[in-house]
């Protein structure tokens, strides 16, 4: 420790003279070699971080890269999945629940309103938040389209398990043959009253035939009704076909059916007669959908070319004077 010495000037001798450190002065001179070199160091590491990426540094940004490049292909690949929804829900309405005559599915139950708490809020304060909140909101969204969507085509799948017995329910011929048919007397709509002599709306289609033809069941189903009246309808019959179908054969001169019988389409359930507030020998045919009387020419596809019900059509527009 004696090569490690002070300068310092005697005031007696008016010389510099040289001190020995003492251990004061080795401490201080240890700690600011110390205190350098911890600079010294700190700065280099700090220029080498700054400069230079560590293998772990690399290795993140590789990650974050791939991360990255995989939610902009989820985007991608949910947009595509969206796409095959909407063309699912198009055909559903337009094409499947169609032939099956069913409503389109409802909108509310498509599309669901969403409340209650931010769901997205765990994934805020990050620097992709806005795209893991985009992609959340929109997968939320499809989960609650396609389970709609699978609703949607359970009821599908039941309606085309009866598929068959809805076919045969359907009232889907006329109720007279052709080759029996004098003419065809009155249409639907708006038709002059023959008794009353007032314009009178007509639901239904008259059929003009000589007494006795054949009437028959225009769709399988049970006759719920046999009745005599000496007004209105005369003696007619209701049958009841199910899935919402009903249909009224009136003025007939006999009812070959009881009240319960089950009827099969063609079978022949009456003739042709004058009852009730009639003034020709004639059937007075009505259709029931759900309780709504509609227009029978509608369903007669069955039993007609396209020419003979374009022509069936066309003369029941013919506004002129009903039977009944």
């Amino acid at each position: 420790m004696s090569q490690f010495k002070n300068a310092k000037f005697n005031p007696e001798s008016l010389q510099i003279e040289e001190v020995p450190f003492a251990l004061k002065d080795y401490i201080l001179w240890s700690l600011r070699k110390v205190g350098w070199v911890l600079i010294v160091g700190t700065a280099s590491i700090l220029l080498f971080d700054y400069a230079f990426d560590s293998p772990k540094d690399r290795a993140m940004v590789r990650e974050i890269s791939f991360l990255e490049h995989q939610i902009s292909g989820l985007e991608g690949d949910l947009d595509e999945v969206v796409d095959v929804l909407n063309d699912l829900e198009v055909r559903d309405d337009a094409i499947y629940r169609t032939v099956f005559g069913a409503e389109p599915y409802p909108e509310h139950r498509r599309n669901p309103g969403v409340g209650g708490a931010d769901r997205t809020r765990d994934l805020r304060g990050y620097d992709h938040t806005d795209e893991m909140v985009s992609l959340q909101i929109k997968m939320s969204e499809v989960q609650r389209r396609l389970v709609a969507q699978s609703r949607s085509f359970d009821e599908v799948m039941e309606l085309a398990a009866t598929h068959e017995d809805r076919l045969q329910s359907i009232p889907a011929i006329q109720p007279v043959r052709n080759d029996d048919l004098k003419r065809m007397a009155s249409g639907w709509g708006y038709r002059f009253h023959p008794i009353y002599k007032v314009r009178k709306f007509h639901y239904g289609m008259d059929f003009s035939a000589p007494t006795g033809t054949e009437i028959f069941a225009t769709g399988d189903g049970e006759v719920v009704k046999v009745r005599l009246s000496y007004t209105g309808y005369g003696r007619h019959v209701v049958i009841r076909h199910g899935f919402g179908y009903e249909t009224l054969y009136a003025h007939m001169s006999r009812a070959i059916v009881k009240k319960g019988q089950m009827v099969k389409r063609g079978e022949i359930i009456g003739l042709v007669g004058n009852t009730g507030t009639s003034v020709a020998p004639h059937v007075h045919y009505e259709v029931s959908k759900d309780g709504e009387k509609v227009n029978p020419a509608h369903y007669y596809f069955n039993d007609l070319t396209a020419e003979q019900y374009e022509l069936m059509l066309k003369n029941a527009e013919v506004s002129h004077q009903s039977f009944d």
